[in-house]
Protein backbone atom coordinates (compact mmCIF):
# COMPACT_ATOMS: atom_id res chain seq x y z
CA UNK A 1 0.00 0.00 0.00
CA UNK A 2 2.99 2.39 0.55
CA UNK A 3 4.27 1.62 -2.87
CA UNK A 4 0.75 3.55 -4.60
CA UNK A 5 1.14 7.63 -2.26
CA UNK A 6 5.90 7.14 -2.84
CA UNK A 7 4.34 6.61 -6.57
CA UNK A 8 2.26 9.94 -6.37
CA UNK A 9 4.69 12.06 -4.79
CA UNK A 10 7.61 11.09 -7.17
CA UNK A 11 5.33 12.16 -9.97
CA UNK A 12 4.33 15.21 -8.43
CA UNK A 13 8.14 16.44 -7.87
CA UNK A 14 8.64 15.02 -11.13
CA UNK A 15 6.39 17.71 -12.67
CA UNK A 16 7.53 20.36 -10.52
CA UNK A 17 11.25 19.83 -11.68
CA UNK A 18 9.76 20.03 -14.99
CA UNK A 19 8.04 23.32 -14.30
CA UNK A 20 11.30 24.81 -12.23
CA UNK A 21 13.15 23.82 -15.47
CA UNK A 22 10.30 24.83 -17.99
CA UNK A 23 12.78 26.24 -21.16
CA UNK A 24 15.01 23.15 -20.80
CA UNK A 25 12.52 20.86 -20.53
CA UNK A 26 10.58 22.48 -23.37
CA UNK A 27 13.72 22.02 -25.58
CA UNK A 28 14.37 18.67 -24.96
CA UNK A 29 10.50 17.73 -25.16
CA UNK A 30 10.93 19.18 -28.85
CA UNK A 31 14.12 17.90 -29.68
CA UNK A 32 12.52 14.13 -28.52
CA UNK A 33 9.27 15.24 -30.74
CA UNK A 34 11.43 15.83 -33.41
CA UNK A 35 12.31 12.86 -34.44
CA UNK A 36 9.67 10.93 -33.47
CA UNK A 37 7.94 13.25 -35.91
CA UNK A 38 10.63 12.73 -38.66
CA UNK A 39 10.23 8.94 -37.89
CA UNK A 40 6.06 8.86 -37.45
CA UNK A 41 5.67 11.77 -40.32
CA UNK A 42 8.24 9.56 -43.27
CA UNK A 43 6.74 6.16 -42.14
CA UNK A 44 3.53 7.32 -42.30
CA UNK A 45 3.88 8.99 -45.67
CA UNK A 46 5.92 5.64 -46.88
CA UNK A 47 2.46 4.14 -45.80
CA UNK A 48 0.30 6.07 -47.85
CA UNK A 49 2.78 6.00 -51.08
CA UNK A 50 1.84 2.43 -50.50
CA UNK A 51 -1.71 2.22 -50.24
CA UNK A 52 -1.77 4.62 -53.47
CA UNK A 53 0.50 2.25 -55.53
CA UNK A 54 -1.62 -0.84 -54.59
CA UNK A 55 -4.93 0.74 -54.75
CA UNK A 56 -3.90 1.88 -58.22
CA UNK A 57 -2.65 -1.21 -59.83
CA UNK A 58 -5.44 -3.42 -58.06
CA UNK A 59 -7.68 -1.37 -60.58
CA UNK A 60 -5.51 -3.44 -63.39
CA UNK A 61 -7.14 -6.48 -62.44
CA UNK A 62 -4.89 -8.51 -59.50
CA UNK A 63 -5.00 -11.57 -62.17
CA UNK A 64 -4.21 -9.58 -65.21
CA UNK A 65 -0.64 -9.93 -66.97
CA UNK A 66 0.37 -8.99 -70.56
CA UNK A 67 2.35 -9.28 -73.25
CA UNK A 68 5.06 -7.42 -74.87
CA UNK A 69 7.61 -7.51 -77.19
CA UNK A 70 11.33 -7.16 -76.98
CA UNK A 71 14.19 -7.74 -79.05
CA UNK A 72 16.52 -10.82 -78.26
CA UNK A 73 20.85 -10.68 -78.71
CA UNK A 74 22.78 -13.97 -78.22
CA UNK A 75 26.47 -13.12 -77.74
CA UNK A 76 28.99 -16.00 -78.06
CA UNK A 77 32.45 -14.81 -76.86
CA UNK A 78 33.07 -11.56 -78.68
CA UNK A 79 30.32 -12.10 -81.33
CA UNK A 80 27.26 -10.77 -81.29
CA UNK A 81 24.12 -12.01 -83.34
CA UNK A 82 20.84 -11.12 -83.61
CA UNK A 83 18.58 -13.99 -83.46
CA UNK A 84 15.24 -12.12 -83.37
CA UNK A 85 14.56 -8.59 -83.85
CA UNK A 86 10.68 -7.74 -83.18
CA UNK A 87 10.37 -4.64 -81.65
CA UNK A 88 6.89 -4.58 -81.59
CA UNK A 89 3.54 -6.65 -81.75
CA UNK A 90 1.78 -6.10 -84.94
CA UNK A 91 -2.11 -6.04 -85.58
CA UNK A 92 -2.38 -9.62 -87.10
CA UNK A 93 -0.21 -11.11 -84.63
CA UNK A 94 -2.03 -9.57 -81.79
CA UNK A 95 -5.75 -10.62 -83.52
CA UNK A 96 -3.91 -13.88 -84.04
CA UNK A 97 -3.61 -14.43 -80.69
CA UNK A 98 -6.89 -13.60 -79.47
CA UNK A 99 -8.39 -15.91 -81.88
CA UNK A 100 -5.82 -18.90 -80.95
CA UNK A 101 -5.87 -18.31 -77.03
CA UNK A 102 -8.55 -21.22 -76.12
CA UNK A 103 -8.47 -20.81 -72.67
CA UNK A 104 -11.12 -19.51 -69.93
CA UNK A 105 -9.94 -15.80 -69.72
CA UNK A 106 -10.77 -12.43 -71.32
CA UNK A 107 -8.49 -11.31 -74.19
CA UNK A 108 -8.04 -7.38 -74.80
CA UNK A 109 -5.96 -5.72 -77.65
CA UNK A 110 -5.01 -1.98 -77.12
CA UNK A 111 -2.99 -0.07 -78.78
CA UNK A 112 -2.23 3.88 -78.45
CA UNK A 113 -3.38 6.24 -80.50
CA UNK A 114 -1.69 9.56 -78.66
CA UNK A 115 -0.83 10.74 -75.65
CA UNK A 116 -1.61 14.41 -76.70
CA UNK A 117 -5.26 14.71 -77.92
CA UNK A 118 -7.13 17.47 -78.03
CA UNK A 119 -11.29 16.74 -77.95
CA UNK A 120 -13.60 18.82 -79.06
CA UNK A 121 -17.02 19.55 -78.69
CA UNK A 122 -19.20 22.15 -79.78
CA UNK A 123 -16.96 25.47 -78.82
CA UNK A 124 -15.16 23.64 -76.60
CA UNK A 125 -12.36 22.05 -76.62
CA UNK A 126 -9.77 20.54 -74.30
CA UNK A 127 -5.48 21.26 -74.18
CA UNK A 128 -3.67 18.81 -75.81
CA UNK A 129 -2.74 16.39 -73.00
CA UNK A 130 -5.81 13.93 -73.95
CA UNK A 131 -4.85 9.94 -73.94
CA UNK A 132 -6.66 8.37 -77.38
CA UNK A 133 -6.43 4.50 -77.07
CA UNK A 134 -7.36 1.98 -79.28
CA UNK A 135 -9.41 -0.68 -77.99
CA UNK A 136 -11.90 -3.86 -77.91
CA UNK A 137 -14.58 -4.97 -76.28
CA UNK A 138 -13.23 -6.79 -73.36
CA UNK A 139 -10.58 -3.79 -72.27
CA UNK A 140 -13.31 -2.24 -70.03
CA UNK A 141 -12.35 -5.63 -67.81
CA UNK A 142 -8.79 -6.08 -68.07
CA UNK A 143 -7.93 -2.42 -67.53
CA UNK A 144 -10.19 -1.90 -64.25
CA UNK A 145 -12.76 0.56 -65.88
CA UNK A 146 -16.38 0.76 -65.43
CA UNK A 147 -19.53 1.99 -67.18
CA UNK A 148 -21.03 4.96 -65.52
CA UNK A 149 -23.48 5.58 -68.28
CA UNK A 150 -24.25 4.33 -71.70
CA UNK A 151 -22.73 1.28 -73.03
CA UNK A 152 -19.35 -0.51 -73.55
CA UNK A 153 -18.42 -1.10 -77.20
CA UNK A 154 -19.62 -3.61 -79.17
CA UNK A 155 -17.24 -6.64 -80.63
CA UNK A 156 -18.80 -5.41 -84.06
CA UNK A 157 -17.30 -1.89 -83.52
CA UNK A 158 -14.60 -2.88 -81.95
CA UNK A 159 -13.07 -4.71 -85.31
CA UNK A 160 -15.39 -2.80 -88.09
CA UNK A 161 -13.53 0.48 -87.02
CA UNK A 162 -16.49 2.35 -86.32
CA UNK A 163 -16.84 6.00 -84.85
CA UNK A 164 -17.69 5.49 -81.68
CA UNK A 165 -16.10 6.37 -78.44
CA UNK A 166 -16.15 5.85 -74.72
CA UNK A 167 -15.04 8.76 -73.08
CA UNK A 168 -13.24 9.75 -69.12
CA UNK A 169 -15.07 11.27 -66.41
CA UNK A 170 -12.45 14.03 -66.30
CA UNK A 171 -13.69 15.35 -70.14
CA UNK A 172 -17.17 14.77 -69.30
CA UNK A 173 -16.46 17.74 -67.14
CA UNK A 174 -14.59 20.05 -69.26
CA UNK A 175 -16.55 19.71 -72.30
CA UNK A 176 -20.01 18.97 -71.59
CA UNK A 177 -22.36 21.30 -69.05
CA UNK A 178 -23.86 19.77 -66.18
CA UNK A 179 -27.40 19.47 -67.72
CA UNK A 180 -25.93 18.00 -70.74
CA UNK A 181 -26.03 14.05 -71.12
CA UNK A 182 -22.56 12.92 -73.20
CA UNK A 183 -24.24 9.77 -74.43
CA UNK A 184 -25.08 9.96 -78.17
CA UNK A 185 -23.39 13.39 -78.68
CA UNK A 186 -20.95 14.14 -81.52
CA UNK A 187 -16.76 14.43 -80.31
CA UNK A 188 -13.79 15.62 -82.55
CA UNK A 189 -10.90 13.11 -81.63
CA UNK A 190 -8.13 14.91 -84.13
CA UNK A 191 -9.29 14.93 -87.72
CA UNK A 192 -12.66 13.15 -87.00
CA UNK A 193 -15.77 12.82 -85.53
CA UNK A 194 -16.93 10.19 -82.82
CA UNK A 195 -20.42 9.73 -81.68
CA UNK A 196 -19.97 9.38 -77.73
CA UNK A 197 -21.67 5.31 -76.79
CA UNK A 198 -20.49 5.15 -72.97
CA UNK A 199 -18.95 7.43 -69.72
CA UNK A 200 -16.13 5.90 -67.61
CA UNK A 201 -16.49 6.07 -64.10
CA UNK A 202 -14.44 8.29 -62.35
CA UNK A 203 -11.30 6.46 -61.56
CA UNK A 204 -9.40 9.25 -59.69
CA UNK A 205 -5.72 10.48 -60.36
CA UNK A 206 -2.37 8.30 -59.18
CA UNK A 207 1.51 9.41 -59.54
CA UNK A 208 0.90 12.49 -60.72
CA UNK A 209 -1.79 11.84 -64.13
CA UNK A 210 -5.01 11.35 -64.38
CA UNK A 211 -6.65 8.19 -65.72
CA UNK A 212 -9.85 9.94 -66.53
CA UNK A 213 -8.11 11.96 -68.86
CA UNK A 214 -8.72 9.44 -71.87
CA UNK A 215 -10.90 8.44 -74.78
CA UNK A 216 -11.24 4.87 -75.78
CA UNK A 217 -11.93 4.38 -79.41
CA UNK A 218 -12.03 0.81 -81.55
CA UNK A 219 -8.43 -0.31 -82.14
CA UNK A 220 -8.98 -1.35 -85.93
CA UNK A 221 -10.24 2.75 -85.96
CA UNK A 222 -7.03 3.77 -84.47
CA UNK A 223 -5.19 2.08 -87.62
CA UNK A 224 -7.17 3.75 -90.38
CA UNK A 225 -7.12 7.66 -88.68
CA UNK A 226 -3.77 7.09 -86.66
CA UNK A 227 -1.56 5.63 -89.05
CA UNK A 228 2.66 4.86 -88.19
CA UNK A 229 4.65 2.51 -88.90
CA UNK A 230 5.32 -0.63 -86.48
CA UNK A 231 2.00 0.24 -84.56
CA UNK A 232 2.56 -1.96 -81.22
CA UNK A 233 -0.85 -3.66 -79.98
CA UNK A 234 -0.54 -4.81 -76.32
CA UNK A 235 -2.24 -7.56 -75.39
CA UNK A 236 -3.97 -7.94 -72.42
CA UNK A 237 -5.06 -11.43 -70.58
CA UNK A 238 -7.48 -11.82 -67.29
CA UNK A 239 -8.54 -15.68 -66.46
CA UNK A 240 -11.35 -15.82 -65.19
CA UNK A 241 -10.08 -17.24 -61.57
CA UNK A 242 -6.58 -15.84 -59.93
CA UNK A 243 -5.95 -19.86 -59.54
CA UNK A 244 -5.66 -19.90 -63.20
CA UNK A 245 -3.29 -17.35 -63.44
CA UNK A 246 -0.42 -19.37 -63.91
CA UNK A 247 -1.71 -21.72 -66.06
CA UNK A 248 -2.93 -18.97 -68.34
CA UNK A 249 0.37 -17.53 -68.47
CA UNK A 250 2.34 -20.94 -69.70
CA UNK A 251 -0.72 -21.19 -72.46
CA UNK A 252 -0.01 -17.93 -73.96
CA UNK A 253 3.50 -18.10 -73.94
CA UNK A 254 2.82 -21.13 -76.00
CA UNK A 255 0.44 -20.01 -78.31
CA UNK A 256 2.42 -16.52 -78.77
CA UNK A 257 5.47 -18.52 -79.34
CA UNK A 258 4.27 -20.63 -82.12
CA UNK A 259 2.87 -17.09 -83.58
CA UNK A 260 6.46 -15.31 -83.53
CA UNK A 261 7.04 -18.49 -85.29
CA UNK A 262 9.64 -19.33 -82.69
CA UNK A 263 11.54 -22.86 -82.51
CA UNK A 264 11.45 -24.90 -79.71
CA UNK A 265 15.17 -24.53 -79.01
CA UNK A 266 14.77 -20.27 -79.78
CA UNK A 267 14.36 -18.04 -76.61
CA UNK A 268 11.15 -16.49 -75.83
CA UNK A 269 11.37 -13.11 -77.73
CA UNK A 270 8.53 -11.19 -75.89
CA UNK A 271 7.87 -10.89 -71.96
CA UNK A 272 4.78 -11.94 -70.01
CA UNK A 273 4.24 -9.35 -67.15
CA UNK A 274 1.92 -9.89 -64.22
CA UNK A 275 0.04 -6.55 -63.28
CA UNK A 276 1.52 -6.88 -59.99
CA UNK A 277 5.24 -6.97 -61.19
CA UNK A 278 5.66 -3.24 -60.99
CA UNK A 279 3.92 -2.75 -57.83
CA UNK A 280 6.24 -5.77 -56.37
CA UNK A 281 9.20 -3.40 -57.55
CA UNK A 282 8.50 -0.01 -56.74
CA UNK A 283 7.50 -1.38 -53.25
CA UNK A 284 10.79 -3.53 -52.79
CA UNK A 285 12.68 -0.29 -54.13
CA UNK A 286 10.51 1.76 -51.09
CA UNK A 287 12.01 -0.14 -48.31
CA UNK A 288 15.52 1.50 -48.59
CA UNK A 289 13.90 4.42 -48.26
CA UNK A 290 11.95 3.46 -44.84
CA UNK A 291 15.13 2.17 -43.63
CA UNK A 292 16.77 5.45 -44.62
CA UNK A 293 13.77 7.32 -43.09
CA UNK A 294 14.40 4.91 -40.01
CA UNK A 295 18.29 5.39 -39.21
CA UNK A 296 17.43 9.08 -39.69
CA UNK A 297 14.71 9.44 -36.73
CA UNK A 298 17.15 7.16 -34.56
CA UNK A 299 20.19 9.51 -34.73
CA UNK A 300 17.61 12.40 -33.65
CA UNK A 301 16.14 10.33 -31.07
CA UNK A 302 19.78 9.81 -29.62
CA UNK A 303 20.98 13.68 -30.11
CA UNK A 304 17.41 13.58 -28.10
CA UNK A 305 19.01 10.88 -25.25
CA UNK A 306 22.21 13.18 -24.86
CA UNK A 307 20.29 16.11 -24.41
CA UNK A 308 17.71 14.60 -21.68
CA UNK A 309 20.34 13.23 -20.06
CA UNK A 310 22.27 16.45 -19.70
CA UNK A 311 19.46 18.00 -18.28
CA UNK A 312 19.02 15.34 -15.77
CA UNK A 313 22.62 15.41 -14.72
CA UNK A 314 22.23 19.07 -14.33
CA UNK A 315 19.34 18.70 -12.09
CA UNK A 316 20.68 16.26 -9.90
CA UNK A 317 23.85 18.64 -9.21
CA UNK A 318 20.93 21.46 -8.56
CA UNK A 319 18.62 19.71 -6.67
CA UNK A 320 21.90 18.07 -4.57
CA UNK A 321 20.67 19.53 -1.31
CA UNK A 322 17.03 18.55 -1.97
CA UNK A 323 18.06 15.09 -2.68
CA UNK A 324 20.20 15.33 1.02
CA UNK A 325 16.94 16.49 2.32
CA UNK A 326 14.96 13.45 1.01
CA UNK A 327 17.24 10.81 2.13
CA UNK A 328 17.47 12.34 5.46
CA UNK A 329 13.64 12.19 5.80
CA UNK A 330 14.27 8.49 5.20
CA UNK A 331 14.20 8.21 1.37
CA UNK A 332 16.30 5.48 0.21
CA UNK A 333 18.45 5.06 -2.91
CA UNK A 334 15.41 3.01 -4.60
CA UNK A 335 12.91 6.32 -4.10
CA UNK A 336 15.38 8.43 -5.20
CA UNK A 337 16.31 6.65 -8.20
CA UNK A 338 12.44 6.45 -9.26
CA UNK A 339 11.92 9.87 -8.86
CA UNK A 340 14.54 10.89 -11.67
CA UNK A 341 13.17 7.42 -14.12
CA UNK A 342 9.67 8.84 -13.35
CA UNK A 343 10.88 12.59 -14.40
CA UNK A 344 12.55 11.06 -17.31
CA UNK A 345 9.71 9.09 -18.95
CA UNK A 346 7.67 11.99 -18.17
CA UNK A 347 9.86 14.02 -20.53
CA UNK A 348 10.24 11.23 -22.92
CA UNK A 349 6.52 10.71 -23.36
CA UNK A 350 5.07 14.65 -23.63
CA UNK A 351 7.59 14.43 -26.38
CA UNK A 352 6.47 11.34 -27.53
CA UNK A 353 2.94 12.50 -27.37
CA UNK A 354 3.66 15.69 -28.92
CA UNK A 355 5.95 14.23 -32.22
CA UNK A 356 3.24 11.65 -32.93
CA UNK A 357 0.33 13.84 -33.62
CA UNK A 358 2.91 16.50 -36.00
CA UNK A 359 3.99 12.89 -37.53
CA UNK A 360 0.36 12.08 -38.23
CA UNK A 361 -0.36 15.29 -39.57
CA UNK A 362 2.50 15.37 -41.80
CA UNK A 363 2.16 12.02 -43.10
CA UNK A 364 -1.19 12.69 -43.87
CA UNK A 365 -0.68 15.83 -45.37
CA UNK A 366 2.10 14.04 -48.39
CA UNK A 367 -1.68 11.40 -48.31
CA UNK A 368 -3.64 14.21 -49.37
CA UNK A 369 -0.94 15.86 -52.55
CA UNK A 370 -1.35 12.32 -53.77
CA UNK A 371 -4.83 11.84 -53.15
CA UNK A 372 -4.46 8.75 -50.71
CA UNK A 373 -6.66 8.24 -47.88
CA UNK A 374 -6.10 9.29 -44.05
CA UNK A 375 -4.10 6.38 -42.67
CA UNK A 376 -3.59 6.17 -38.24
CA UNK A 377 -0.69 4.36 -38.17
CA UNK A 378 -1.40 2.63 -35.15
CA UNK A 379 2.03 0.32 -35.29
CA UNK A 380 4.46 3.61 -35.84
CA UNK A 381 2.13 5.22 -32.67
CA UNK A 382 2.95 2.19 -30.55
CA UNK A 383 6.43 1.66 -31.96
CA UNK A 384 7.12 5.80 -31.30
CA UNK A 385 5.41 5.45 -27.64
CA UNK A 386 7.71 2.63 -26.82
CA UNK A 387 10.63 3.90 -28.21
CA UNK A 388 10.25 7.03 -26.46
CA UNK A 389 10.18 4.68 -23.37
CA UNK A 390 13.14 3.15 -23.95
CA UNK A 391 15.16 6.24 -24.48
CA UNK A 392 13.61 8.18 -21.92
CA UNK A 393 14.92 4.72 -19.75
CA UNK A 394 18.31 4.97 -21.43
CA UNK A 395 18.97 8.48 -20.50
CA UNK A 396 17.98 8.78 -17.08
CA UNK A 397 19.56 5.84 -15.46
CA UNK A 398 22.81 7.38 -14.90
CA UNK A 399 21.04 10.34 -13.34
CA UNK A 400 19.19 8.49 -11.29
CA UNK A 401 21.75 5.87 -10.09
CA UNK A 402 24.07 9.15 -9.76
CA UNK A 403 21.19 11.28 -7.54
CA UNK A 404 20.50 7.79 -5.85
CA UNK A 405 24.33 7.33 -4.46
CA UNK A 406 24.85 10.73 -2.88
CA UNK A 407 26.18 10.81 0.62
CA UNK A 408 23.16 12.28 2.51
CA UNK A 409 25.54 14.51 4.55
CA UNK A 410 27.30 15.70 2.03
CA UNK A 411 24.38 16.38 0.22
CA UNK A 412 23.33 18.65 3.18
CA UNK A 413 26.16 20.54 3.14
CA UNK A 414 25.71 21.47 -0.53
CA UNK A 415 25.81 24.55 -1.56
Amino acid sequence: MWIKPLVLENLKIAFQSIRGNLVRSVLTILIIAVGISALVGILTAIDSIKNSITTEFTRLGANTFSIQSRSMRIQIGNQRNRTRNYSYISYFQARDFRERFIFPASVSISVSATQIGTIKFESKKTNPNITVRGIDENFLQTAGYEIESGRNLTFQESFDGNNVALVGAALVKKLFANDVDPVGKSISVGSGKYQVVGVLKDKGSGFGSSSDQIVLIPFTNVRQYFPRPNMNFRISVMPESPQLLDAAIGQAEAVFRNIRGLNIIDDSDFVVEKSDNLVKVLLDNIKYVTLAATIIGFITLMGAAIGLMNILLVTVVERTREIGIHKALGANSRSIKQQFLIESIIIGQLGGVLGIILGILAGNGVSALIGSSFIVPWQWMFGGVVLCLIVSLASGVLPAVKASKLDPIEALRYE
